[in-house]
This record gives structure tokens, sequence and C-alpha cells, in this order.
């Protein structure tokens, strides 16, 4: 246990961090490992793979994750902007050349091979984008003369310029939604709010008619014809798990659900271990959501409000999008539940994001009012 009089960095470090926070984080890396043992023997059998092969690699992913969100939580607000700024740079670089030399599947291009390890740029893109956004956001709300919301709007354009061009259209509604409530949040005004609404319905139809895939897992969920076999195979799974589950490994249906590992990883957890889980999940992720928007409303800081609300809204929005896909509320999306879902880039830039919210939660004796550039302000009290 550590000492209260103890001065050192750790010991400063376990008195200020937010522990509520660190154990749910904790909480569903574990939920993830757990549910990759139940949910992917199946799929690496079916593809030649040795039995536990996702779970031997989720949890080598794991590690290094809770290395990099304890790490990232020991900075100060001024070196998460600098290490955002840093990660916003290279995932721009790698996603310019993931169009060029990235490794296609199913028609799109989204991971590029690092020394033999496929990393998805886009995962890391977003809680930069986040952290970016809202240094912009806040600077303009202490400066109205410096255009911060200006260039913010030019960072989204070029963040989702690249991701349409992979095409991920998935991400690319994660990134513009979780922009949006950002610059709600700072003050957008209504002509904007308008004009950003026409623009985003524009893009969807635009994407509808453009996209073929696009257009036909809109007719799918529409209209329930054509190839509805993963989504049809997810309800079953947790329309037969109830309440209480058919218990660990002994779920049949998750045998035949292609991406049970990955997207539909919520519906194993229904038929193995039911609803109750399910609503534990829930719980766990609408907890993380509210402390961090209530922790946002106490920050006098503008660039920590902006900041630690995005990167829970981006977390909450990512986690609905998923849950509502396995249970047939919306048209099916390649999203993953995060910290659960198979994936080292997911688990990693996810945990990055959180250790990011965790340094920002920090308590901090003295906070000023206004944010400065990520390479010269600093709290007053670090």
């Amino acid at each position: 246990m550590v000492s209260r009089v103890d001065k050192g960095p750790v010991a400063n470090w376990w008195w200020t961090i937010d522990r509520w926070f660190l154990a749910a984080f904790l909480s569903l890396m574990v939920l993830g490992v757990v549910l990759s043992f139940a949910a992917s023997p199946a799929v690496a059998e079916r593809i030649g793979l040795s039995e536990f092969h996702f779970v031997e690699r989720q949890i080598i992913f794991m590690l290094p994750a809770v290395g990099a969100m304890l790490g990232v939580s020991f900075l100060s607000p001024r070196n998460v902007r600098r290490l955002a700024l840093l990660m916003l740079a290279g995932s721009l670089v790698m996603m310019v050349a993931v169009l060029f030399i990235g490794v296609e599947v199913k028609g799109a291009r989204r991971w590029i091979s690092i020394l033999g390890i496929s990393v998805q740029p886009s995962e890391f893109l977003k809680p930069a984008f986040v952290i970016i956004c809202a240094w912009l956001f806040a600077e303009h709300a202490r400066q109205p003369d410096i255009p911060g919301n200006l260039f913010a709007v030019i960072l989204l354009g070029l963040a989702l310029a690249l991701l349409i061009a992979q095409p991920d259209l998935g991400q690319t509604i994660l990134v513009l939604g979780t922009w949006g409530a950002m610059f709600f949040m700072a003050g957008m005004p209504w002509l904007w709010i308008g004009v950003l609404g026409g623009l985003g319905i524009a893009g969807a139809a635009t994407a509808y008619s453009i996209f073929p895939h696009v257009a036909d897992r809109v007719d799918r969920f529409i209209t329930g014809e054509g190839d509805t076999f993963q989504v049809d195979t997810g309800r079953e799974a947790i329309i037969r798990g109830g309440w209480w589950g058919e218990g660990p490994g002994e779920g049949t249906v998750k045998r035949i659900l292609p991406d049970s590992h990955t997207d539909f990883i919520f519906a194993v957890a229904a038929e193995e271990f039911g609803i109750v889980l399910c609503f534990l999940i829930v719980g766990l992720f609408a907890f993380v959501v509210l402390r961090g928007l209530k922790s946002a409303l106490r920050e006098e800081d503008d660039f920590t409000r902006y900041s630690v609300a995005g990167l829970v809204v981006l977390l909450g929005f990512q986690s609905v999008i998923n849950i509502a896909v396995n249970l047939q509320l919306m048209p099916a999306k390649g999203m993953t539940l995060p910290f659960i879902s198979y994936g080292g880039s997911s688990l990693i830039a996810m945990a990055i994001s959180m250790g990011m919210m965790l340094a920002l939660t920090r308590r901090r004796p003295e906070r000023r009012k206004t944010s400065d550039f990520p390479f010269a302000g600093a709290y007053a009290a670090e």
C-alpha cells in the first residue's frame, strides 16, 4: 500500500489518480480476455490456426496496453498535448501511406504492416484528434481572434477525407459525431449547427449513392433481404443466452458466427453469460461516460474540459455503435467494442486514449483558466 506521507512520483500518482476510472478500464480489459476465450477458438480453428491463437495475442496486446495507459496517466496536461500532436502527425502520415502500400481486406485499405505487425493508423488518430481539437476550441475561447474553430474544421476535413478514401465509413461517423459533440460543448452557434447538420445529411446521402457496400448494408437493414447471416446469427445468440446464458464454453451459435471475436463479441457474451453480463458491460461503459462528463463539468480549464468530454464521448459513441449493431438497431459496421473486442491497434490506442483521460482528471492543487500552445504552456501546478 502506498503511504500518504510518501512524496515520490508513484505515490503522488496513486493519490491523485481517479481510481474508479482505473478500475473500470482494467475490468473491461479483463472481460476482453475472458470473452476472447469464449469467442475466438471456433474462429481460429475455422481458419486453420491453433485453438487459442487469438486469446494468446489478446493477452500479448493487453500487456503493452496496460503499460501505455499507466505510463500516459503520469503525464502533465502539457505533455498530453505534446503526445497528441506527435500521434496526430504520425497517424496522418501513416493514413496517407495506407492508401498506397496498405493491406487490402474486403476492398478496404485500413492497415499497414510495420515490422510484420499490422497497424490500423485510424485507431491512433482518434484520441490525438480529440486532444488537438480540444486545444483549438480552447484557444478560440480564450482569444476569439485566434481562428481555432476554423483550424478544427480544417483538421476535421483532413481526417474525414483520409477515412473516406480507405474507405472506413464507420470511423468517419464516429470521428464526425465526436467532433460535433465537442464543438457543441465549445459553444457552436446555431447557424453552424444547421449548416453542419445539413452537410452531415448530404454526406450520408452521398455515401449511400457512391459506395455500393454502404447502400447494401442500409438496404439489408431496412428490408431484411439479402445476406443477413451474421446479424441474424448474432441476434440468435443473444436470444438463446437468455438471462443467465448457456454457461462458459457451452455456446453453440457462436461457432458459426464469422466475426464472433471482434464485431460480434457482445453477442457471444450474451449467449454464454446471459443478459446479466451484457448489463454489466453496458453499465461499465455508462459509468465511465457519465463520470467523465461530470468530471469535465467541474473543470475550469477549457482545454481539460473539452478533452475529457471528447474522450469519453469517443468511448461511449463507439460502444453504442457496436452494441446497436449486435442488437440490430443500426446497419452493420466494422466497429470494435472498446477494450473487449480482439484487435491490437484498437486495444492499445484505446488504452492510450484513456491514459490521457486519467492524466487530465488527476487532482491538482491549482489549475489555470486557459490552455496554451502544446509545447509552451503548462498548468501552474504539475
